[in-house]
């Protein structure tokens, strides 16, 4: 799908791949557990079927770390959150199983970024760090258009109530309640209101819930489960 001029965006599910029961035949994780050669051909397929020279995969923490990639961090990825570029054909995926993924484009400046926004992540403002990591290299937030992929919606995201005051304390916008009553997070609306505070205004979303759609991964609805991927590249 194309995201802006000359952007690329996709988001995979776990259908399409080699792998086997439980983890569906398009595992891309490579977590503890999953089966690493699955992984590395599933991985290899998507840079055939995407037509791009390489996907960035991060080693992801929960953090708000951002890097500039120019290549693949390789077998052995630094702990971080997320990435951007201006490389073209250079795909950068933000892994997830229930966490949403933030996908970035400042298609006049041709530059791209991804990352992974998990509850820790958006109480930490990595969409905030990766707008400004790519400002700071001559992007424009009122120029950038963002996507944010496909998570666990507020309706289902049960979190203790003492969770959702800590979060909801640093993001309001993710104060939630779920559809019987409970206490919850809205990861979207949260990362949403950062986006636009940090001056991108163009949000779009893929709405599904990973806990609700049976065609993507969900670590809330099944373990062991795999991760799907979001993904952003330059044409």
């Amino acid at each position: 799908m194309e995201l802006a001029p000359g952007v690329h965006v996709a988001i995979t599910d776990r259908n399409g791949g080699v792998g086997a029961p439980p983890y569906g035949s398009r595992n891309l994780g490579g977590m503890v557990g999953d089966d690493p050669e699955v992984v590395r051909a599933n991985r290899a397929g998507l840079v055939a079927e995407l037509g791009v020279r390489a996907v960035v995969f991060m080693r992801q923490v929960h953090s708000a770390d951002v890097a500039y990639v120019s290549e693949p961090f390789g077998d052995d990825p630094p702990p971080l959150d997320g990435v951007f570029t201006t490389e073209p054909r250079l795909a950068l995926a933000s892994l997830g199983a229930d966490c949403p993924a933030v996908l970035v484009a400042d298609p006049v400046a041709r530059m791209v970024g991804a990352a992974h926004s998990g509850r820790p992540g958006t109480e930490a403002g990595i969409a905030t760090a990766l707008v400004t990591a790519m400002a700071g290299k001559g992007a424009e937030p009122g120029r950038m258009v963002a996507l944010i992929g496909p998570g666990a919606c507020g309706r289902c995201y049960e979190v203790p109530a003492d969770m959702r005051e800590k979060v909801a304390a640093k993001v309001p916008a993710a104060w939630s309640t779920t559809s019987w009553g409970t206490p919850a997070l809205d990861l979207r609306a949260g990362i949403e209101a950062q986006l636009k505070a940090a001056g991108v205004s163009d949000v779009r979303h893929d709405a599904r819930c990973t806990i609700e759609s049976q065609e993507l991964y969900s670590h809330r609805r099944e373990q062991p489960t795999g991760r799907f991927a979001g993904l952003i590249w330059l044409a």
